[in-house]
């Protein structure tokens, strides 16, 4: 086989040559750019998690943070002769006294089985602070002409006498004065202010309240 000629052995050698001139110019990436590594996203599992080695099964060990309870596993599912049901019973009958001898209801303690008897919480031992308002109740004090008395007033000068005044006035509720004194002519205008607002509104807060309005209508039909 004849030597290779000087030419072959330029053209052989020339790629090598670039290939170590660009070498030196290759990018590379350091902590400090501002582009997220995905690398760093990797972690690694826990070493409960990860088996100790990879070609056989092995058995995850994952200890539980606190001892087993007797109430994880329903007295409905446990054998006659299981100790459990035992264990389960007495934390019952001790739960039950305790919670007739104390403040705390059995339901708002932790570590109450599903299966405990609910009663009644016992009254509290220091008073309960004072009423932010005295306790309303109905009165049916007025009388034919005070209601007469009212739908004169509210037609007269209804920006006057408002419901809330009237209410006031009467000793009775806003929803009681605008049952038996109506005001149709306010009414309608406020329902023109109203009407004016909405027309400034932009697409999504008309959307936000036209799904609001169907939703209002879907809970009578309970969806």
């Amino acid at each position: 086989m004849p030597p290779p000629s000087n030419s072959l052995l330029r053209l052989a050698t020339k790629p090598i040559s670039l290939s170590r001139h660009t070498a030196s110019f290759i990018q590379t990436r350091h902590e400090s750019t501002a582009r997220r590594h995905k690398k760093l996203l990797a972690l690694p599992e826990a070493p409960s998690y990860t088996p100790s080695t990879r070609n056989s099964p092995t058995l995850i060990f994952n200890p539980p943070s606190s001892a087993p309870s007797p109430y994880h596993t329903p007295s409905k599912f446990l054998p006659p002769s299981d100790k459990r049901s035992a264990l389960n019973a007495a934390a019952l009958h001790h739960l039950t006294h305790a919670s007739l001898r104390t403040s705390i209801s059995a339901t708002a303690r932790p570590g109450t089985p599903l299966s405990t008897i609910s009663h009644l919480p016992p009254r509290p031992s220091s008073a309960l602070p004072p009423p932010v308002r005295a306790p309303y109740e109905k009165k049916y004090h007025l009388t034919e002409a005070d209601i007469e008395e009212m739908r004169k007033l509210r037609s007269r000068d209804p920006e006057k006498w408002t419901r809330v005044r009237l209410a006031e006035k009467f000793g009775c509720s806003q929803y009681f004065v605008g049952m038996v004194a109506k005001n149709g002519g306010k009414a309608e205008r406020v329902e023109r202010e109203h009407e004016r607002s909405r027309a400034r509104w932009g697409n999504r807060k008309r959307m936000a309240r036209e799904d609001r309005g169907r939703r209002k209508e879907g809970w009578g039909r309970d969806e």
